[in-house]
């Protein structure tokens, strides 16, 4: 037994365990200085960061027990885990509390849960799931579109709430699959919808169709003698106009007015110093105040004044950059890239195509996490509000990066026994 236990403790990866720690620890600091206030004294029965280090403690136990479990049991149970996360997000739009215009809040007691959250785990595991037991191969049309349809099932359920922030980290999900054989041509595809967006924003559909028309023929053209390309390029030719009118349909009606503001914003098409546009500006007031070296733990005047909103979740980036400097925000930055890294270098090691998919998939959200949430703070993303992970206040969002981590560092220190 003391053999198992010693083998038990060597298989796990603790580095990983160590950044995960050190990035809680910071957290729980800067959610600490966004409520300090020497003349005001909060009940620690209220206290953010109190219930900050109750979802550290709690995160850590949830990680303890993962650990203990079963390799072999998140592939078993994937269909049901992934289930189970689908349901809740049902019975959210049933009975969820409405916050800041979202439904998309469980209300247990005092304590608010996200599925949203939970859902990411679930859909990392059914997608590595379908995808080792499968033997998939994602050069054909119909083990595509499973895949896209594990995916965007728990997409649609969280655009019903609505909360577009959380949709889009689905979209991480591409990345896992193109390492797995997804062709190139739907990630350039991908971007392209993307730059149409945005290029939908800027100018009028007539000029964009014309555009269109203009390349299209033009392609058509040097590919004359070529009857298969002239097909395909009529296709998408057709296909991006019409994709024009659906974008611009779900840009009016389907996002919401905060939502199509942050985005009009980030592109410059609109300014709201007063409005949508305060929180980027207090946010990015309060990093640079912090210049090299910042102003010192609990020192900082934007973080102890409560001028940026949402200080403690969303924009808690900018109390790391007034109080610890550029100095502070390297060393985030830097432990999250390391995070990102091993991940990836643990993954690539793995016996299991399951255990390599889902560390690509965890790599993946976290990446997304970090880069749309720095990036709000900074003021070169859309506002979006999805929390910077381990860091960020929020029991949902806390353990479901915990379930996530550990999970993949279950699977990795089994990986000689779990094929």
């Amino acid at each position: 037994m003391q053999q198992q236990s010693n083998r038990f403790f060597y298989n796990v990866d603790w580095v990983t365990i160590l950044i995960y720690v050190a990035l809680c620890a910071i957290g729980f600091m800067n959610i600490y200085a966004t409520e300090y206030n020497p003349d005001i004294a909060i009940p620690l029965s209220k206290a953010k960061y109190i219930k900050q280090l109750t979802f550290i403690g709690s995160g850590l136990l949830i990680g303890f027990v993962i650990l203990l479990l079963d390799a072999k049991f998140f592939s078993v149970f994937a269909p049901i885990i992934y289930g189970t996360t689908v349901f809740l997000l049902l019975i959210v739009l049933v009975v969820g509390r409405n916050v800041g215009g979202n439904q998309a809040w469980i209300a247990i007691g005092s304590f608010r849960l996200q599925p949203s959250e939970f859902a990411k785990f679930g859909t990392a595991l059914l997608l590595a799931r379908y995808i080792s037991s499968f033997n998939v191969k994602l050069t054909t049309l119909k083990p595509i579109l499973i895949c896209a349809a594990i995916i965007v099932l728990p997409m649609c359920l969280i655009m019903l709430q609505p909360d577009a922030g959380s949709m889009l980290v689905f979209l991480s999900f591409m990345f896992p699959l193109y390492r797995e054989g997804l062709s190139g041509n739907l990630l350039i595809i991908f971007w392209g919808m993307v730059l149409l967006f945005i290029l939908n924003l800027y100018f009028a559909p007539s000029i964009l169709i014309s555009s269109i028309l203009i390349l299209g023929a033009l392609f058509i053209y040097y590919n004359r003698k070529k009857q298969q390309k002239i097909i395909s390029i009529s296709i998408i030719t057709i296909i991006a106009i019409g994709y024009l009118f659906v974008a611009k349909f779900l840009f009016n009606n389907v996002l919401q007015q905060h939502q199509r503001t942050r985005i009009e914003l980030i592109l410059g098409l609109t300014k709201d110093n007063k409005g949508a546009g305060y929180n980027v500006i207090q946010s990015q007031t309060a990093i640079g105040a912090g210049q090299v070296t910042g102003r010192g733990f609990l020192q900082g005047t934007q973080t102890k004044f409560k001028f940026v909103p949402e200080q403690s979740t969303d924009f808690i980036f900018s109390t790391v950059g007034e109080e610890w400097g550029f100095v502070g925000c390297f060393v985030v930055i830097a432990l999250f890239i390391f995070l990102l890294l091993r991940i990836i270098n643990i993954a690539e090691r793995q016996r299991s195509s399951f255990s390599r998919v889902y560390g690509y998939c965890i790599a993946c959200i976290i990446f997304f996490h970090v880069f749309i949430n720095i990036g709000m703070a900074i003021g070169i993303m859309p506002v979006i509000g999805i929390p910077l992970p381990f860091i960020s206040y929020g029991g949902s969002s806390l353990w479901s990066f915990t379930i996530l981590l550990f999970i993949f560092l279950k699977l990795d220190s089994n990986r000689m026994g779990f094929i």
